[in-house]
């Protein structure tokens, strides 16, 4: 059944030669997934990011303990989130769109470049992060491994998966948008998330 999941993955890889791409369950735990990962790996308390976002980004650092600023900065298809290796790329989707070196988030939502509904992607060249986001995207399971049941060391992971409803969905879409020209991301006006309060003291 993860067959086809595989295969979007390979083929979206292609499409925007990236060396890997790990297909989740929407944009958002994407970016946490690649948080979560470098916060393993490495000292990661403060960030900043473009102010002009969904609301979900900033909501994912408080709930990963993150300190983040927001500043202006106007962006068409994706943003940097500064101190890390990530890119909030939700409305970009381009042939051989990969940065070296970076992590970049993909949305298949409403409104985005390829419209399965939900769903989203990492695209990385990090072998060794490739290798953990699988894991973790799927509760910590090894794929090759069947049943579950079978695996009896785990590393902590999350219920992020992908569906394979959604994988085929996405491989019929973005065989139709292979074909078109596909190169100026339109861009959208999200409101300042610094008019926003967010309680911290609930959780």
């Amino acid at each position: 059944m993860f067959d086809t999941i595989l295969k979007f993955e390979n083929v979206l890889a292609e499409y925007t030669n990236a060396p890997y791409a790990v297909m989740t369950d929407c944009c958002t735990h994407a970016i946490e997934l690649c948080l979560r990962y470098q916060q393993s790996t490495e000292h990661l308390d403060h960030v900043e990011f473009t102010a002009y976002t969904y609301l979900s980004v900033p909501m994912t650092m408080h709930k990963l303990g993150i300190n983040y600023d927001l500043h202006d900065e106007y962006w068409i298809g994706e943003y940097p989130i500064h101190g890390t290796q990530i890119w909030d790329s939700a409305r970009r989707l381009e042939r051989n769109m990969y940065r070296t070196g970076t992590m970049q988030c993909l949305s298949f939502g409403y409104s985005k470049p390829i419209e399965i509904g939900h769903g989203g992607a990492i695209l990385l060249d990090n072998e060794a992060a490739y290798n953990k986001l699988i894991r973790m995207r799927y509760d910590g399971r090894d794929l090759d491994i069947s049943p579950w049941s079978a695996q009896v060391m785990f590393e902590v992971g999350y219920h992020y998966r992908p569906t394979v409803e959604d994988a085929e969905r996405g491989l019929e879409l973005l065989e139709k948008y292979k074909n078109k020209n596909n190169t100026n991301p339109v861009y959208v006006q999200y409101p300042d998330c610094r008019s926003i309060t967010i309680n911290k003291n609930v959780t």
